[in-house]
Parts: C-alpha cells; sequence; structure tokens
C-alpha cells in the first residue's frame, strides 16, 4: 500500500513530462527555398502602421468622438497587433530552429552561424519585451510602438537561412 501512492505520482509525472516532450517538440521543418521565400518579412508591413497616430488623430477628428472610443481603438488595435506579434514570433522560432538544423547537418563547424544565431535569439527576445512594453503604454495611451528593429532581426536571420539553402534545379523540359 505504501508503494501505490510513489507509483502514481510517478506515473502522473510520467504522462506530463511526455504531454510536455509531445506538444513542445518542434514540428517537422521542411526546410526549402520555397518555404524561406514565404516566410516574407513584406506579411508583417502592416504592424508598422497599426499602433501609429494618424488613425488615432483621424478618429478624435471627427464629430462624436468620445475618450470611450479611443480607448476601444487602441484596445482592437493592441489585439490585432499581438496576434501580428505571435506570428512574427513563431516565424522567427521556426526559422532560428531551421538554421540550428542547418548547422548541425552541416560537414563544417560554422561558429560565425552559431555566434549569429545567439546574437539574433538575445535581439529578438529583448525587442518582444521592449515593444509589449510599450504596447502597454499604447493601450493606456501613451505613445506609440516601433516594430522595425523586430522585422530587421526576423529578416536577417530569413536571409541567412536563405543563402544556406540551395535553390530547387530547374527541370529541364
Amino acid at each position: 500500500m505504501e508503494f501505490i501512492v510513489p507509483a502514481v505520482v510517478l506515473l502522473i509525472l510520467a504522462a506530463v513530462a511526455i504531454a510536455y516532450r509531445r506538444f513542445s517538440a518542434p514540428a517537422t521543418l521542411p526546410v526549402t527555398a520555397a518555404w524561406i521565400d514565404e516566410l516574407s518579412v513584406d506579411r508583417y508591413q502592416p504592424m508598422r502602421r497599426l499602433l501609429a497616430r494618424e488613425d488615432l488623430g483621424y478618429l478624435r477628428s471627427r464629430p462624436g468622438f468620445t475618450v470611450r472610443m479611443a480607448a476601444d481603438f487602441r484596445r482592437q488595435r493592441c489585439r490585432i497587433f499581438q496576434s501580428y506579434l505571435e506570428c512574427l514570433q513563431s516565424d522567427f522560432q521556426r526559422v532560428s530552429m531551421a538554421l540550428k538544423i542547418v548547422m548541425v547537418q552541416s560537414r563544417h563547424d560554422r561558429p560565425d552561424l552559431a555566434a549569429l544565431l545567439i546574437h539574433s535569439q538575445r535581439a529578438f527576445v529583448f525587442g518582444l519585451m521592449m515593444v509589449h512594453g510599450r504596447m502597454l503604454l499604447y493601450r493606456v495611451g501613451l505613445g506609440t510602438v516601433e516594430v522595425s528593429e523586430l522585422l530587421k532581426l526576423f529578416d536577417t536571420a530569413r536571409l541567412e537561412l536563405r543563402s544556406l539553402v540551395p535553390a530547387p534545379m530547374g527541370i529541364a523540359a
């Protein structure tokens, strides 16, 4: 009887560990030139303007404007911006994982690429923290949010990966 409780606890911990490993394991990455090209930074261009002052300024100039309208506007824009931010973070993580796979499978050591990847990941995480902080300020009506640096980090990592993956050969007719 005294072995049942530890055994149950051990089984629960094992189940949690297996579930965590299964759901946190990255999906297979189709590291092809086409896949990398689909990860264009262009899809994130609306982020540059989403939390800009101009749209809210226009709203304020309209008759019937209320403070509540501005708060609702900022909340809605933050929600949309957050969705873009989650996709950008996911894409950056996928590119980072693909770079790690390329490094591991390479015949040659690439300490320069490893250093670039570590630096990019640190800078991206720091940039995310800054953007989240600025988003909180924007939500209460203070300032704007700039994402150019995050987009630049993503595009640099994507282009580095693109340079390492060979382009598909044309099929002769």
